[in-house]
């Protein structure tokens, strides 16, 4: 399998969360989100600036930080 960090991603590019490498809080934020691993995203919009995702009918905006905490099955 291979897993690439979010803030990698190419607008376009589908894949599953595999997992974070983040602390109790930002989980907690990402699950509440309903961003966690097992939900299917496409990237949006990645150039400068927030990454932009779409999942389950649904368009959000994560921080760069954020977005390199997050790995994804490619």
């Amino acid at each position: 399998m291979h897993y690439k960090p979010l803030h990698l991603l190419r607008p376009g590019t589908q894949g599953i969360v595999h997992h974070y490498l983040a602390g109790g809080c930002a989980t907690k934020r990402l699950y509440e989100m309903g961003i966690y691993p097992g939900a299917k995203i496409t990237v949006v919009k990645n150039d400068l600036g927030p990454v932009v995702l779409a999942f389950s009918g649904n368009k959000m905006a994560l921080g760069r930080g954020l977005a390199q905490k997050i790995f994804v099955q490619i």
